[in-house]
This record gives structure tokens, sequence and C-alpha cells, in this order.
């Protein structure tokens, strides 16, 4: 995948803008406001704010990194340039399965807005009991992911001059929505009935953070840092895209959640016994029905299409980056990294996600909030390597290249990472436990790929089983903080307070205290780990002038391969 300065494409800034807003307005509007109304009523606000703060927090420090290795799909790198394969391995496994767990995501909204269609069938899409896809809705929601699939298989390139139109398009769906239902009648009194403005406590704020959509509509800002090495001046654009994606997600979202907390009939709160008894299928749709905003409804029909398409337009591709990346660094197979000559799509790779994309349907996809909380979480373990990565590199590469630098790094980047520490808590016992393990079984894999390949850490000799063991364990050492992090926060969770899911070990918000007061001691050994890998020689080498392996060409036509 070449990447010299010579063969990017020239992303505009507003093109790269368009990308950031296009991932944002995904599925996350047509959920995220009624999912956080119901966990913590009006304080779901709260939730928006904190939760662009910690998003924008985690961005700037991918912005830094982002812009002075401007690689496609480059969060599935930077461990490996940072601490070396194994870390690389474990962060680029935990960034694919949260950018991947996106595409089947956005195919599940889409069908649960089906069911607000006045046809039959698409009423026995979601039991209306448990709010779960039937048998039928994953039949449909396969199709959903198949038919988009294929459209990128078939050409990236057609994509990408689509985006800006259907970005521009569902952004305005959102802000007519919002005008109707704020014009159809507005009760105030809604915010403060039934329990006051915080009617469960400021816990369920914190939790409707990662569990409810929130972190998940702000991930957007990955295509920005993921795509934005094809920019035309990366280390302008990808800073400024990311302030301008989030900021306008931001007004927006809380827009959303003020229209939707101040239309609900306040009847309706009343026969549902609060916030927390208001549980809409396809909430804004629904919503629009009980105020006979037929209009609405249909423009919501069409928005739930739309969004979640243009959304995986930069899923698909962020997605095929991961794993060319991973294939490229050798622990995926290399035929992954296959980009055909004439469409520009990483097609083996892709299949794999396809396939990825319909275990996740069949096994934990049956709604979107469902599936949103484990993203959400996995999303959260893939931010976490963003400001270590700063803080490593601004000792190891004091002279590196950087068109933009965070800010008082040396401050912001500990307490970024313990925000995400607190965030991967604030997910929720038993959910910090599966992403905890499905993180970790990339561990095992990285040792019997390193194991199989014979490799030794530069600086010795490996010899028969004893010396290649050795070595595996010197490759291992810049990894161990991670894995001793993800356990120690899995521990927390689970012996945490029982609003966030735990036994009540660690009651209220000692459980929070905790890792917020551990999280920087686990920055700063992470750091130092990465210091140490730098001097044994096990990182990555690339420098921004450097070009990346490039992938084999599965067509012997002879063309070059086109990226995006």
């Amino acid at each position: 995948m070449d990447m010299s300065a010579g063969e990017r494409k020239g992303l505009s800034l507003f093109a790269l803008i368009m990308i950031g807003i296009g991932s944002i307005f995904g599925s996350g509007w047509l959920f995220g406001a009624g999912a956080a109304a119901q966990v913590a009523g009006p304080a779901a606000l709260v939730a928006w704010v904190i939760g662009v703060v910690f998003i924008g927090m985690i961005a700037m420090s991918y912005a830094e990194v982002g812009s002075a290795y401007p690689i496609p799909g480059g969060m599935a790198r930077y461990g490996h340039l940072s601490h070396g394969p194994v870390l690389g391995f474990l962060t680029g496994w935990a960034v694919w399965i949260a950018t991947a767990s996106l595409i089947p995501i956005e195919s599940i909204a889409a069908t649960q807005y089906m069911t607000s269609w006045s046809f039959g069938w698409a009423k026995d899409l979601v039991d209306p009991a448990t709010h779960q896809l039937t048998l039928s809705g994953t039949a449909v929601a396969l199709v959903l992911t198949l038919a988009l699939w294929l459209t990128c298989f078939w050409s990236v390139q057609l994509l990408a001059r689509a985006n800006t139109v259907l970005t521009l398009v569902k952004f305005a769906i959102p802000v007519l929505a919002v005008v109707a239902l704020v014009a159809s009648g507005f009760h105030t009194s809604n915010f403060t009935a039934h329990g006051g403005f915080a009617p469960y406590g400021w816990p369920a704020v914190l939790t409707a953070v990662t569990t409810c959509g929130v972190v998940f509509a702000f991930n957007g800002f990955q295509a920005v840092v993921n795509l934005g090495g094809a920019a035309k001046n990366p280390g302008r654009a990808i800073p400024l895209a990311l302030v301008g994606a989030l900021a306008l997600g931001l007004v927006i979202y809380l827009a959303l959640q003020v229209s939707y907390l101040g239309s609900v009939p306040p009847e309706l709160l009343e026969r549902s016994g609060g916030w927390q008894g208001v549980n809409l299928s396809s909430p804004f749709a629904d919503l629009a029905g009980l105020l006979m905003l037929h209009w609405v409804v249909t423009m919501l029909q069409f928005g739930a299409f739309i969004s979640p398409a243009g959304s995986n337009i930069a899923n698909v591709a962020s997605a095929a980056y991961m794993v060319t990346n991973l294939a490229e660094t050798g622990f995926f197979p290399r035929k992954l990294a296959a980009v055909h000559p004439r469409y520009g799509t990483a097609r083996p790779a892709m299949w794999l996600n396809l396939g990825f994309s319909v275990l996740l349907l069949l096994t934990v996809g049956r709604s979107w909030h469902a599936l949103a909380g484990v993203v959400s979480a996995a999303m959260v373990i893939s931010y976490l390597i963003g400001p270590v990565a700063v803080g490593v590199l601004r000792r190891t590469r004091p002279d590196l290249p950087r068109p933009f630098r965070l800010p008082a790094a040396g401050v912001l980047c500990p307490v970024t990472f313990a925000f995400a520490a607190c965030a991967l808590y604030w997910s929720k016992w038993p959910e910090t436990g599966k992403i905890t393990l499905l993180t970790l079984v990339s561990a095992p894999v990285a040792a019997l790929v390193l194991w199989r390949r014979g490799e030794i850490a530069k600086g010795g000799e490996a010899s028969g089983k004893g010396g290649r063991a050795a070595s595996l364990l010197r490759q291992f050492a810049p990894a161990w903080w991670m894995i001793a992090f993800l356990v120690w926060t899995a521990t927390v969770s689970a012996l945490g307070g029982r609003e966030f899911g735990g036994r009540g070990v660690l009651p209220g918000e000692l459980g929070t205290a905790v890792i917020a007061v551990t999280a920087p001691l686990f920055y700063f050994w992470a750091v130092r780990s990465g210091v140490r890998a730098h001097e044994r020689g096990l990182t990555g080498t690339l420098s921004p002038d450097e070009t990346t392996p490039a992938p084999t060409v599965t067509a012997d036509d002879g063309r070059r391969m086109v990226s995006v």
C-alpha cells in the first residue's frame, strides 16, 4: 500500500470533514437519544457533553500521531510503531473488531426502523416484547449487510463520489426532525418531572456515555484518522477535520436529545412510570407517529437507510484498511492485503470482514442497543494507544516532523488515558469482561505467529527452542502493561458498584475512583515500556517519507492500485 506523498489521492479538507460527519451521523442519531434518555433521563444531555470531551481528547492525540504517520488505517499500526509487534497486534486486533463491528450494526438499525412501516411483514421484524430482531429481522439485516458490501466490493470510488451527497442529505434529515418535533409541542415539564433532571443518579449518566451510543456515535472520528493519510495536507487537514466534525456533531446530537426529551407526551411518561419505561423500538419514528407527524415518519424511514449506508462507506473502507495493515505486519495472512487493480478494493480483506459481520449478526447482534454496548467497549480499548503513542514518540522520536502537536501533552496524555480507562469501567460488567476476553485472545495468537515464524528480536541470537522462547519473551515485554491493565480493569469492574453491573464490593463511585487513580500508573508503565522497546530495536521503523510494503495485486493486467 503505497503511502508516499506522490501517491496520495489528495482529499480536500472539506471532503475529509464530510467523511467525519458522514461517519458520526450513522445509526447513532436514530437510537442514541432514546437509549440515553431511558438510562439517564434528562441528564442524558450531560452524557453527550462528556462523550464529546472524551472523544475530543482521544482524537487530538491521534491527530498528532496520524499527521506524523499518515497511513490509511493507521490506528491498527500505531501500536507497532510505538511498542513493537506484539502490542501492535493486540491494539490492531481491538481496532479491527471495533471498526468491523460497525458494518452489521448499521444494518440492524435500518431493520429496526422498518417496524415503523405500515406493512404487516415489517411489524414482525422485531419482537415487541424484547425489542430484538426476530428470525425474519435477522434475515433482512443480513441482506442489507450483503447489499452494501457488494456495492463496496465492486467499486469504492463510486461510493466515495456519492459520500458528500449522502452526508448532506442525512445531515438535513435530523435537523428537519428536530424542528418538526419541537414545533409539534414542547413539554418543558419533562425535564424535571418523574425524579428530576437526573432521576437515576449520576452513575447512570456515566453509563449512558459508553452503553447508549454516545461513544458509538462520536466514534466516527476514526474515519478522519484512518483515511486522513490521503489528504492533500494531512498535518493541517486531520486536526481541523476532527474539530469541525465533532463540534457539528455535538450541536446536532444535543438538539436531537432536547427535542426527544421535550416531545415525549407527558401521559406516556406517566403511563410508563418514568423514562426507564419509555422503550421505543424506533425512537424518533415511533415518537413522530404518536404525534401524528406522518411526513416526519416517512422522512425518518428514508433516513434510516441513508444514514447507515452513508456511514458504512467509511466503515467498510476503514475495516479493510485495518485488515491490510495487520496483514502487512505479518499477523494476518498477507493474501488479505491484496488490492484489486481496477476497483481499488482490498477484496480478500472485505471477505474476512463480511464473515465477521455475519457472525456478529447471528450471535450477539439481535438488537442495536445490545450490540452498541459491546462495540463501544471495544472502541474504548482501541483508544488507549493514542495518548500512549504520543508519550512514547515524544521521547523516542523528538525530531519527528509533527505537522500538529498536542498542546500540554505531558498533562493531557495521562489524563486522556485515565478518562478512557474510566469509560471502559462505565461500560458495565459483564460487557467489560466480554470485551477484555475478546481482546486478550489476540495474545496467544501473536505468540503462536511469532513462534512459528521463528523471529528473534534485534540485538540477540536465538538457537533452538530455548533461544526462541527467550526472544518471544523479549517481544512480549512491551505489551505486558496492556494485558495487566485489561485484567485489572475487568477485575475492578466485576467487583464494582451494582449500578455499573458489579457485585458491589466497591460500592458507589469507589470503583471509578480506583480506576482513575491507578490508570496514570499504567500510562507511565506503558510509556516506559515503549521507550525500552525502541532502545531494543523492537518497534517499527516506518518514517513519514517511507512507503509501506505494497500488497499483492490480484489481477494480471498490470494496472496500479487505487486507494481512497
